[in-house]
C-alpha cells in the first residue's frame, strides 16, 4: 500500500480547509503500522483515504500496485470487501443483530453459503474469545468485547489489510489491553495493519510510525 502526492480539502462556506497536504508514504504488506498526532491534523482523514472510503482532491492511493482513482465505485466496493478490514472506535455495530449475525452481514455478498458463513462467523468469534457470546447483542456486551465482535467482523472475508481508527479510544485500560492483544495477534497471522491512535503503548510497537501535523507527514 503507498500513496503520494495525497492532498484532500474541504470547501465548507467557500473557506478551504486543509486536511491533508502532499503526503506520500509506503506500507509494505504484513507490517504494524500506527499513524499519531494531534487531533485534527488529519489522522483519520488519512485512513479514510487509505481505504477509499473517500477521495483525495489531488494524489493517489496505490493497492496491490492498483491506482484507486483509477477505479469505479462498483470496483472500489469489491477492493473494499476483499481486500480491507475496518475497525472504528465506536465500534459500528448492528443493534438489532446479535454478534454472530454482525459478523454474518459482512460476508452476504460474497459467494459462502448461509451455513459456511455462520462457521466462519463462529471461527472469528472463538478467536477473539467470545464464542460464548454469539448469540448476544451489543448492549448485552461490554465495551472491549464490542470491539472484539468488531474486530472478528472486519476480518470476515480473510482481507489483507486492516485499518482501524482509535481501536482502544473508548475502552478503559484492561479492556484496551485485552483488545491489544488481538491486533497483536492478528498481526502475526501476516496481516497488515493500520492504526490511527493516542495510544503510547501501542505507538511504540510499530514497526513503522507516522506522525501527522497540519496535514503533513512529519516523520517515519
Amino acid at each position: 500500500m503507498r500513496t503520494e502526492g495525497l492532498t484532500k480539502t474541504y470547501d465548507k462556506s467557500s473557506v478551504a480547509t486543509h486536511a491533508l497536504r502532499g503526503v506520500s508514504l509506503e506500507i509494505p504488506q504484513g507490517a504494524f503500522c500506527c499513524i499519531t498526532g494531534p487531533s485534527g491534523h488529519g489522522k483519520s482523514t488519512l485512513l479514510h483515504l487509505l481505504g477509499t472510503l473517500d477521495k483525495p482532491t489531488e494524489g493517489s492511493v496505490f493497492i496491490d500496485g492498483k491506482n484507486t482513482s483509477e477505479l469505479n465505485e462498483g470496483e472500489l466496493a469489491t477492493l473494499r470487501a476483499e481486500k480491507i478490514g475496518f475497525v472504528f472506535q465506536f465500534f459500528n455495530l448492528l443493534q438489532s443483530l446479535t454478534a454472530v449475525e454482525n459478523i454474518e452481514v459482512a460476508m452476504m455478498f460474497g459467494k459462502r453459503s448461509p451455513k459456511e458463513q455462520r462457521a466462519q462467523a463462529e471461527k472469528l468469534l472463538d478467536m477473539v474469545g467470545l464464542l460464548d457470546k454469539a448469540h448476544a447483542k451489543p448492549s448485552e456486551l461490554s465495551g472491549g468485547q464490542q470491539q472484539r465482535v468488531s474486530i472478528a467482523r472486519a476480518l470476515a472475508n480473510n482481507p489483507s489489510i486492516l485499518l482501524m481508527d482509535e481501536p482502544t479510544g473508548n475502552l478503559d485500560s484492561e479492556s484496551g489491553e485485552e483488545v491489544m492483544s488481538h491486533i497483536f495477534k492478528i498481526h502475526r497471522m501476516g496481516k497488515t495493519v493500520v492504526i490511527v491512535t493516542h495510544n503510547d503503548e501501542l505507538a511504540q510497537k510499530a514497526e513503522i510510525l507516522l506522525e501527522i501535523y497540519d496535514g503533513r507527514l512529519k516523520s517515519c
